[in-house]
């Protein structure tokens, strides 16, 4: 027992000794937060947690549950004890633990698959905060929002996607700029990942800042749809979070929530601006509906059967004209089969953060393997592929 006392005072200093001030706070509220999880999963209430831990009054356990009063070494060897987790799951502030809230474009996908690739993301996430917060980078608290709710009306939704257009500069083509105009702007962490079968992308919200995981294994104009329709939660969150997961894998969908459908509507205008699409439409003359489609869907980047149902939004194809449309004919995922493009893993901003970290020795190569499920091998050609130089001995 002593000897595990000593070793949890000795990382409580390590831990503590790298952090500003802020961080520290922020540590002291993240460990608050574990501490109320766990004992919510070990079905104690705050007064039962206080006696087992020998506190005169459950106030005190409930000011270490609100970040209001620090745990010392003792009291956390007693909780660990007591609910029965590991000394990490309170201290390691690389991974998320009742934090970051997900929604996940999931058709098809296991639960358990879910949930493993959920503690995996957000070690991800987890490691871009930490290392920010070493690096002493601030976060913008001041975060652009959509004015709309759940009773906005589906023409809205496409109305705010078009002002985004103009207001962002997004030009012709969005789908060319959007991922960098929303890393920009909304200052969220965009990361291209290998998701499992069925995992499309997420969208996820911590207090500092949002990520958008898109699967970078998904064609290409699947993969810019569903990275407009994540923009979407992410400037609506406060007023419509989504759900956890959402099942819809077709633009038209099945029958799912309204907020989603709003997204969609959202995403389709965004990507699709009438502005682009009114003079290709007009040039189109006789040509064959299908060849027409798949050719102006490449040239956006975007799903053939996203523009279709696009042009039944806007009205241009009438409900009549679209019986002769065959929709196994329409095949075009942004580009070509031949052309299809892989993303590199992660994303710049992501891997130059861990490239500084790693360059300064704020964290070990295999710590940083771990983290991101490589081998060290695959960290560095991750670095090269982004063409920074190897920050270790290989």
């Amino acid at each position: 027992m002593q000897l595990f006392l000593a070793i949890a005072k000795e990382r409580f200093r390590l831990v503590l000794e790298r952090m500003n001030k802020t961080s520290q706070d922020q540590f002291q509220r993240i460990v608050g937060q574990r501490v109320k999880l766990a004992r919510e999963d070990a079905n104690l209430s705050q007064d039962e947690l206080a006696s087992e831990l020998g506190f005169n009054d459950r106030q005190t356990l409930s000011n270490i549950e609100a970040g209001k009063r620090k745990l010392t070494a003792e009291e956390l060897v007693k909780l660990i004890q007591v609910l029965g987790k590991k000394l990490e799951y309170f201290t390691d502030t690389f991974s998320l633990v009742g934090e970051g809230v997900f929604s996940w474009r999931a058709v098809g996908a296991a639960p358990a698959s879910l949930d493993e690739f959920e503690a995996k993301a957000g070690r991800w996430i987890a490691t871009f905060r930490r290392l920010g917060e070493i690096k002493g980078e601030s976060y913008n608290p001041l975060l652009q929002q959509l004015t709309l709710t759940d009773r906005s009306s589906f023409e809205e939704a496409q109305a705010a996607g078009e002002a985004l257009v103009a207001d962002w500069q997004l030009g012709d083509i969005p789908a060319q700029k959007l991922r960098e105009v929303v890393e920009d702007r909304l200052k969220i962490l965009v990361l291209y990942v290998d998701a499992p079968v069925g995992i499309s992308g997420a969208a996820c919200q911590l207090p500092q800042f949002n990520t958008i995981l898109v699967n970078r294994r998904e064609p290409d104009g699947r993969r810019n749809y569903d990275f407009a329709h994540e923009t979407f939660h992410v400037l609506t969150w406060n007023v419509m979070p989504p759900r956890p997961y959402d099942a819809a894998d077709r633009y038209e969908g099945t029958k799912v929530k309204r907020v989603e459908q709003l997204a969609n509507n959202f995403a389709a205008a965004l990507l699709m601006p009438a502005a682009s699409l009114k003079p290709r439409w007009e040039r189109r003359g006789d040509q064959d509906p299908h060849d027409w489609l798949n050719a102006t869907a490449s040239e956006l980047e975007l799903s053939s059967e996203a523009l279709y149902w696009r042009l039944r939004q806007l009205g241009w194809l009438t409900q009549a004209a679209s019986l002769d449309i065959v929709k196994e004919r329409l095949t075009w995922n942004g580009c070509s089969p031949s052309e299809q493009t892989l993303p590199r893993l992660f994303s710049h901003r992501f891997v130059e953060r861990l490239h500084w970290a790693l360059e300064r020795g704020e964290i070990s190569v295999r710590r940083a393997a771990g983290l991101l499920d490589m081998t060290v091998e695959d960290l560095e050609d991750l670095f090269k592929s982004y063409g920074f130089s190897v920050p270790f001995d290989v």
